[in-house]
């Protein structure tokens, strides 16, 4: 007999557990459907969690590095295991399924193992393997939330089976940190590992088929992380892709179509994601899904059938899990609140976790320009900040966008540390309407890397006074 539920959502990763807590929150009958025994998605497994580990030991050791402390010297160990750098992730993964687990159990949620397929728009058939034979439950729901993630495309060209050529799932389980290192993909994971590589001590270059890096990300900004790369030894084979590749015994060979050939330890591939939709049957329900595997949806993340919505790395950018939750959330309220619900706009904060961070909101400078938006921007050097100074990073920078009219806020981009932790004072004033005035006449602790934007606005106000272009 089936089972019948006012939302069943598929994936248990942060989109999927947001959803499903939300709409027991709302006193709703939940199920989720997750097929792998354990609960949290890749982003636990194979994604957030380990590959940012990593990042806070790359992230120290520059720190220290930077720091040049007076008789203190940092080494690592030739053979040092990346495993070793990541001591304590088995602690902080098992807390954060925990978590999970005791989140679900408080809103009583069911949580059904197996491989879910939609048998109609309403009903969906969970079919799990068991020591007795294939066991197959059928779940009803008024309302579906897809939340089911993407993995790394995997192009015919590269052997992923052999041992120096990884995907974003496999390269941390690498067996000790390479000597030299070939990323493929200028998206948000292939400059994430990167950096965190050369950090680390390795030889890097990055390949990307396009022009430019990270293409998102405001282009004074992205402009600048890349020079700052530079110095630190990353090399950039930008508007290049890869025509063949030769794994060997002891390295990998590979020719770009600049000509350019490179040998290197290991090539690690991140030339974007494909959506998990396999086997579900989407056809079934009435959802024909695009190429890359994603889900099409509306404003509201409703897809072709009004019922059924999709949040999370299945619809593709910027597949972040702080947007999956927020899409998740806002999709529940649209079913069951929806006069509480609106579009998610534009204010709400990206980061990606290099070495050194970048992070933003709202519009960027080449936005306002598409857009014919009369605007001007204040920037703040983080050489010119005490405690950007104390810490020695000094090379990040805090920039402003606002209209000249009213001086509103429209975009904010920081490059530097704790940019992820930075960005959200000026994603608050967006969310808010609010000016450059306010953080020109707010008070902040001294020192602190907030400051940049006290700095920041009075460096836009004194252009605005002086009619100073943008430039």
């Amino acid at each position: 007999m089936a089972e019948h539920y006012d939302l069943v959502v598929v994936g248990s990763g942060p989109a999927g557990a947001q959803g499903a807590a939300q709409a027991a929150a709302l006193g709703k009958q939940v199920a989720l459907v997750e097929r792998e025994p354990y609960l949290g998605g890749a982003g636990l497994s194979t994604g957030t969690m380990p590959s940012k580990l990593l990042r806070e030991a790359a992230h120290t050791l520059v720190g220290l590095r930077r720091r040049a402390l007076p008789g203190v010297s940092v080494a690592l160990e030739p053979e040092l295991r990346l495993a070793d750098l990541m001591y304590h992730q088995d602690v902080v993964i098992e807390a954060a399924w925990g978590s999970i687990q005791r989140h679900l159990e408080r809103y009583n949620i069911r949580v059904a193992h197996g491989t879910a397929a939609f048998k109609d728009a309403h009903t969906l058939l969970v079919r799990r393997e068991t020591e007795q034979g294939q066991e197959v439950t059928e779940l009803t729901g008024e309302v579906f939330l897809l939340a089911t993630g993407a993995r790394p495309k995997r192009p015919a060209l590269y052997p992923f089976d052999h041992p120096r050529v990884h995907d974003a799932n496999t390269i941390l389980g690498l067996d000790h940190l390479p000597r030299s290192l070939a990323v493929v993909g200028g998206g948000i994971i292939g400059c994430e590992y990167a950096s965190m590589f050369n950090a680390l001590g390795a030889e890097v270059t990055l390949v990307e088929a396009r022009e430019r890096l990270l293409a998102f990300v405001d282009d004074e900004l992205a402009a600048r992380w890349q020079r700052h790369l530079e110095q630190r030894g990353v090399q950039f084979a930008l508007g290049a892709d890869v025509t063949s590749l030769e794994p060997g015994e002891s390295s990998v060979q590979l020719r770009l179509t600049t000509g350019l050939a490179l040998a290197v330890e290991v090539v690690l591939v991140a030339v974007g994601r494909t959506g998990n939709v396999e086997g579900l049957n989407l056809p079934a329900a009435g959802i024909e899904p695009a190429p890359g595997g994603l889900v099409p949806v509306n404003e509201y993340f409703q897809t072709a059938a009004p019922h059924i919505y999709a949040a999370g790395d299945v619809l593709g950018f910027p597949a972040l899990a702080s947007t999956a939750m927020e899409q998740a959330r806002l999709a529940i309220l649209r079913a069951f609140a929806p006069g509480t619900a609106a579009p998610l706009g534009s204010a709400y904060p990206l980061a990606v976790y290099t070495v050194p961070e970048l992070a933003m909101a709202g519009l960027t400078e080449e936005a306002c320009q598409q857009q014919h938006l009369d605007y001007a921007a204040g920037r703040a050097e983080f050489e010119h900040n005490a405690r950007a100074q104390i810490t020695g990073d000094t090379s990040g920078l805090l920039k402003l966008l606002f209209a000249r009219g009213d001086r509103r806020l429209l975009g904010v981009h920081v490059m530097g540390d704790q940019a992820s932790e930075l960005v959200h004072l000026g994603a608050l004033a967006l969310a808010s309407g609010g000016t450059l005035d306010s953080f020109a006449n707010a008070v902040y602790n001294y020192p602190t890397l907030s400051e940049t934007y006290h700095a920041a606005a009075r460096d836009g106000l004194e252009r605005l006074a002086r009619q100073v272009p943008t430039d």
